[in-house]
């Protein structure tokens, strides 16, 4: 790179830069944006800013003393007196007295029942009803005098006890279950209703003594002191100024508020630091920001960060649960499925610090936001499928809600609704998160022209439409596609690399085929003559790699993304046509100067991506074995060493960042599905007259000479029979 164009690039890179600072702190001074000259303030005013305590301080607080007082006195329960047992006898002999009276009126010989009503309705110690009274005077002597016995036994039993006067409803419940069994059900209510008439408390409160104990309990209470270190925020912006705030306002001297210049000089270093952390990214990864998706990739990072943050700084302040429910690890999980998973980390750790800053729970949002976007990027790994982003929400939500809740229990005012509040705005977060990660990566991957996980989800469906074309014009390709995606897709999890992404490449790698598909074996019906039989070498040639160019035009019309049109361009890299060459050869007599060779191979590039190698290897390998028909492991696996070889020293892989430990790994994973492909099968009978004349053989042939197949001969027309 020249000089002029490394200043050229330094000087936009700086300018980008610039303007980048000057947005985050725009964004940080939000929240101080008005006039912070205000009049001195009071107890019952908003605070207008944080204010900070210019130096370390303790100092006793009245006023927090008054208030421990208090709550220590109103710990103290009441002082009653001990069990006054003249009050039992008394309420004893008034019970006995009424119901000698009550028995006096039943025996009166000369009064009428209505008489005898009247007279038990007139009791003064005791309110009968009407029901009960009848209930009495229908009474047998026997049995009333049963019932007098049991009345006064219960209460007698009852007053024995302390009884105080907020125990009587408990009691007076209870006394149902002391009386014995044997009386039946309807004389229940006239025992309660006598005894409960002369329940009363025998324990009696005792006024003077509990106001001393109170007395005590304030003078036993030490001081309470206040202290502060410096710079700890003595009251939050935005928060009502209370006795407490006022009186340490009043120590340091401080209640009438001052221009804030500090913030301004706070905000400049965090901005120079963000900036910096960026600036360096890019200047240990000049590659990864070159050309025009590298600007691209830097200017969408940078807007998407300082979106992130500037909507944060406007609606996350003078709220509570608002701030735990903003979705700022939906940017880190979209940096991390557009890029990766290193770039998401960096990037997302500035905007923890600047979103919460100078807001109230600063330190707990911070390490919220930071632990969230971490675990969600680390359970979204390389967002290869559509499951990762759901198992990236729950991972958000869990680690979130830990955060949130272990701040949260520990402080005074904890109640368990604030914490359960706290703990659904972290599932919210992590679902609201994972939606716009999905939204933004579906339209952003496409600005930058990468293929979502939404799109290759969408492109590995069967009724596609493309599919559906293969599966009608060329099912023989299709079922050829098929099993190579399988190969590519286990080889790919084997190696770490994208296995969505290798399949549906897979999938489409010969949809060129569809505008000639009889020109390909494994679509011609059986017995049909084969066209290029009537070709010469050249045509046929150019006639299969035809496909390729086929394909890419394909993929244009039908919108395919352009990392799935690169498998179709790549997928044979430079190789030749070996069949046909090798036919040209023979009919010019063995004279390679009178063959040329580029009019046998494909136009490239060679493969640039792993996975684009991996449908290569794949596709030779299951190609051959179809024609070579191995009658072993051993032979199969010496035919995929020999393909992977082979393209390896024609330098077909140069462009891949295989490792020779990769090969190895594509080597057994491919000998591993094609083995499982053509396994062995058992021979069953071919007809009813076979099972009644002999008996049936279920024996497994040899793993190692699999039954036979119908050959099938290298032909002209199966461009990778011998194609390596």
């Amino acid at each position: 790179m020249s000089a002029y164009k490394l200043t050229r690039r330094h000087f936009f890179l700086g300018l980008i830069f610039l303007l980048f600072f000057g947005f985050i702190l725009l964004a940080l001074l939000i929240p101080f944006a008005e006039n912070l000259s205000t009049p001195p303030l009071l107890v019952g005013d908003v605070a207008p800013y944080d204010i900070h305590a210019p130096n370390a301080l303790t100092y006793p607080s009245q006023i927090l003393t008054a208030r421990q007082q208090d709550t220590v006195s109103s710990e103290v329960p009441l002082v009653y007196s001990a069990v006054d047992t003249n009050i039992a006898r008394q309420q004893l002999e008034r019970l006995r007295n009424t119901l000698v009276y009550i028995n006096s009126v039943r025996q009166d010989g000369y009064s009428t029942q209505e008489q005898k009503t009247t007279d038990l309705t007139a009791l003064v110690d005791i309110q009968l009803s009407r029901d009960t009274i009848i209930g009495i005077l229908s009474l047998s002597d026997s049995r009333w005098q049963s019932i007098s016995q049991e009345t006064t036994s219960i209460l007698d039993q009852i007053m024995r006890e302390p009884l105080r006067d907020n125990q009587i409803s408990a009691v007076d419940e209870k006394i149902p279950t002391l009386i014995s069994l044997s009386f039946p059900e309807e004389q229940t209510p006239i025992i309660t209703s006598l005894v409960q008439a002369y329940i009363v408390p025998n324990s009696l409160y005792n006024e003077q003594l509990t106001e001393a104990a109170r007395q005590q309990a304030r003078i036993g209470v030490p001081t309470v002191t206040r202290n502060f270190i410096t710079d700890e925020t003595i009251i939050q912006g935005g928060k009502v100024i209370t006795e407490t705030d006022y009186e340490a306002l009043q120590q340091y001297g401080i209640a009438q508020p001052k221009n804030r210049w500090q913030d301004l000089i706070s905000a400049l270093g965090l901005a120079i630091l963000s900036v910096a952390v960026f600036g360096f990214y890019t200047h240990r990864h000049p590659d990864e920001f070159s050309g025009n998706i590298g600007v691209r990739k830097l200017a969408l990072l940078l807007v998407l960060f300082l979106f992130f943050l500037i909507v944060a700084r406007i609606v996350i302040p003078d709220h509570a649960v608002i701030p735990y429910v903003y979705p700022v690890m939906g940017f880190a999980l979209t940096i991390s499925a557009l890029f990766s998973a290193e770039l998401a980390i960096i990037a997302v750790v500035p905007l923890t610090f600047l979103i919460p800053y100078g807001l109230p729970d600063a330190q707990v949002l911070t390490l919220y936001y930071l632990l969230g976007s971490l675990f969600g990027v680390f359970a979204l790994s390389k967002a290869q499928r559509l499951t990762s982003f759901f198992w990236a929400g729950i991972a958000i939500s869990i680690s979130a809600a830990a955060v949130a809740v272990a701040y949260r229990i520990i402080q005074p005012t904890a109640d368990w609704v604030g914490i359960a509040t706290l703990a659904l705005a972290a599932v919210i977060n992590g679902i609201a998160s994972v939606s716009i990660a999905l939204i933004l990566h579906y339209f952003l991957a496409q600005f930058l022209g990468q293929t979502t996980a939404l799109q290759l989800i969408e492109l590995s469906r069967p009724d596609h439409q493309l599919h559906q074309l293969l599966l009608r014009n060329a099912p023989g390709t299709y079922q050829h596609s098929l099993r190579v995606a399988n190969l590519v897709e286990q080889a790919a999890d084997t190696i770490g690399a994208n296995s969505m992404l290798a399949r549906v490449g897979a999938l489409y790698h010969d949809i060129g085929k569809l505008l000639n598909p009889y020109f390909f074996i494994e679509n011609q019906p059986p017995g049909n003559l084969n066209p290029h039989n009537d070709l010469d070498p050249e045509t046929s040639a150019a006639t299969i790699i035809r496909h390729v160019s086929d394909g890419v035009d394909l993929a244009r019309k039908y919108r395919l993304p352009r990392q799935i049109s690169d498998f179709i361009e790549q997928h044979h890299g430079t190789t030749i046509t070996r069949y046909q060459y090798t036919r040209a050869l023979e009919e010019a007599g063995m004279d390679k100067e009178a063959v040329d060779m580029d009019k046998f191979r494909y136009p490239g590039p060679r493969p640039s991506t792993r996975e684009i190698a991996l449908l290569m290897l794949a596709d030779t390998c299951e190609a051959r074995e179809r024609a070579e028909r191995p009658k072993g492991e051993d032979e199969l696996l010496e035919l995929i060493k020999s393909v992977v070889k082979d393209k390896q020293d024609i330098g077909e892989l140069d462009e891949t960042q295989l490792t020779m430990q990769d090969l190895e790994q594509i080597i057994d994973s491919f000998s591993s599905s094609l083995r499982g492909v053509y396994h062995p099968r058992i021979q069953y009978p071919k007809s009813d007259s076979d099972i009644k004349t002999r008996p049936i053989s279920y024996r497994i042939p040899d793993v190692d000479t699999p039954p036979t197949p119908p050959a099938l001969e290298p032909s002209p027309n199966n461009e990778k029979t011998g194609q390596i």
